[in-house]
């Protein structure tokens, strides 16, 4: 149900393209729907080619739709009789390669967007989006001399000097290295807070999703199967897909017991939600790496058979008795060779869980 507060409104939507050889049409998004409220941070998260760059050129009015609609403060900008302007939808876009303009300076590429104010307010406001992105001392610089990250937070404040009702990001960290990716989601995040912005970005990177985002939306084939906040993605998918595509985890089968129990290969789990129909019936439990934890004085032992180092930890792949492979977390202290056996606990305090 739509809030008073509801900012932008996606119902049904259905967008496609001619195809490659001529004949007939790709559907590239359909049955789409989507709200994201006032001063909400949401986010498209899929893999390449699930049509969530599309739904962004959608909303900014770049691509027409076959059918559904988009409504910005309840009123339609896109449907399959009506579509308005892109300049008339007060909504910003940062793009993946930033697109600022070279041959300006910082100051000038963000007062780019407000050429309809008189020279020296343009020049004030242009400075003051400066400062809300602390780099009120790179005004006279031009974007080769500026970082990657400084490069974005200039794309941002152009974005967000005219006051668009929306912020749109395209991939807004993919240039850019792991590390500072995760520097910069928290700080664009605590940027579109701080300015009361409402956005909404596409990525495929599910930690900068969650990293900024207060609602999640992943996608495939199109469409969003589940639109929700990353805790609930985490905790609740609502299907296997999501439950695979979020966290690194593996599917293990499990027997219903009395009690609210399931017994696996590593021991038995409580289940959230009564099962007592499907006593001693087969399903397939979710286990995520951090749902096994290394203990030197466990009984249960688990072969390693690959590991990444991480830093902070090593991300193990481990093999049970059974020849299942599982994942776990463990401290980079416990540095174990390939082939070796050590020993392992079951943790999990949330179980995931599907019938057949």
């Amino acid at each position: 149900m739509k809030s008073a507060s509801t900012l932008l409104s996606i119902k049904e939507l259905e967008i496609d393209y001619p195809s490659r050889d001529g004949n007939g049409r790709v559907t590239a998004v359909r049955g789409l729907n989507l709200q994201l409220e006032q001063g909400e941070i949401g986010c498209l998260l899929g893999s390449s080619g699930c049509g969530k760059s599309t739904v962004l050129r959608a909303i900014c009015g770049f691509e027409r739709v076959k059918s559904g609609e988009i409504l910005l403060r309840d009123k339609v900008v896109s449907s399959i009789t009506n579509h308005l302007p892109s300049n008339q939808r007060k909504v910003g876009m940062v793009f993946q390669d930033f697109a600022l303009f070279p041959h300006l300076s910082v100051l000038e590429n963000i007062a780019f967007g407000l050429q309809h104010l008189p020279s020296i307010k343009r020049s004030l406001l242009a400075m003051e989006w400066l400062n809300r992105v602390s780099l009120s001392d790179k005004a006279d610089a031009y974007p080769h001399e500026l970082s990657g990250g400084q490069q974005q937070r200039v794309a941002l404040a152009r974005a967000m000097a005219p006051e668009p009702d929306l912020i749109l990001l395209d991939e807004p960290f993919s240039s850019l290295d792991i590390e500072l990716r995760e520097r910069l989601a928290g700080e664009m995040r605590e940027i579109l807070k701080t300015n009361h912005i409402t956005a909404l970005l596409v990525t495929h990177d599910q930690f900068e999703a969650f990293a900024i985002a207060d609602k999640v939306g992943v996608m495939t084939d199109g469409k969003v199967l589940q639109w929700d906040t990353p805790y609930e993605l985490y905790h609740k998918p609502s299907n296997r897909y999501i439950a695979d595509f979020i966290g690194r985890g593996v599917f293990v089968k499990g027997i219903v017991l009395p009690g609210n129990k399931v017994k696996i290969e590593l021991g038995e789990l409580d289940l959230e939600e009564d099962r007592s129909k499907e006593l001693g019936q087969e399903i397939d439990v979710l286990l995520r790496a951090d749902d096994i934890q290394h203990d030197d004085n466990s009984t249960m032992q688990a072969e390693v058979v690959r590991k990444t180092f991480r830093g902070a930890d090593f991300l193990y792949t481990l093999k049970l008795a059974s020849g299942i492979e599982v994942f776990a977390f463990v401290p980079s202290h416990h540095d174990h060779a390939i082939g070796e056996q050590i020993g392992i606990q079951l943790v999990a305090d949330h179980v995931v869980t599907f019938s057949d």
